[in-house]
């Protein structure tokens, strides 16, 4: 059996991973592609750390469970189905599934810290940075948060500031220039995704 291929997808809170991660899957059945995100490895809120002013900090590696994230990118490699609760962002009405991950000839892993954590930087075949001008992101996550997960706009700003552009700067923007595939998300990246899909078909 073939190894599967291991694409890595990183890019900032709000640079739309989100939106490329369901166009790219859309371009294939489901026995052809599986996707693991980093989200659903944050570690319980109550071991989460918090900065000077007591709130959590989300933005920090230390927030994933790393180990867990890393043995099930092994079996899947090693032809193995997962399963993992999903993660809801700590939004009380939605009630977490437990997520069933089949092994398929494309394996994509998405997430903030995925190229910080070198045992995971080492696995991947691919890596893609999906980036977007700042002011365009910080727009796009005051609208997001505050409608799906219920956030102030007061918050949003004083998470932006002093949890998300430094978690960028440090564990994000440094690995660009390592990855394979840079994809600048300020408007249509229609082009780019049929890109992405298209040289992914070629490893099936």
């Amino acid at each position: 059996m073939q190894k599967p291929y291991l694409v890595g997808i990183a890019g900032g809170s709000a640079s739309g991973k989100t939106f490329l991660l369901n166009s790219l899957m859309n371009h294939f059945e489901e026995s052809e592609i599986c996707l693991i995100s980093q989200d659903h490895y944050y570690k319980p809120m109550h071991t989460q750390l918090v900065d000077d002013n007591g709130h959590i900090n989300f933005d920090l590696p230390e927030g994933i469970e790393r180990e867990n994230l890393y043995q099930d990118i092994v079996s899947l490699l090693e032809g193995k189905t997962i399963k993992k609760q999903e993660y809801t962002f700590n939004v009380p009405k939605d009630e977490p599934e437990i997520l069933c991950i089949k092994p398929a000839p494309i394996i994509v892993i998405e997430g903030l810290f995925i190229f910080h954590y070198k045992e995971l930087f080492d696995l991947f075949d691919y890596k893609v940075f999906v980036d977007a001008d700042h002011d365009i992101k910080l727009n796009r996550r005051l609208m997001r948060d505050q409608v799906e997960r219920g956030y102030t706009q007061d918050m949003i700003l004083y998470q932006w500031y002093n949890h998300v552009m430094p978690a960028y700067d440090a564990y994000l923007l440094p690995y660009k220039p390592n990855c394979e595939f840079v994809i600048h998300n300020n408007d249509d990246i229609t082009n780019e995704i049929n890109i992405l899909s298209n040289y992914l078909r070629q490893k099936i």
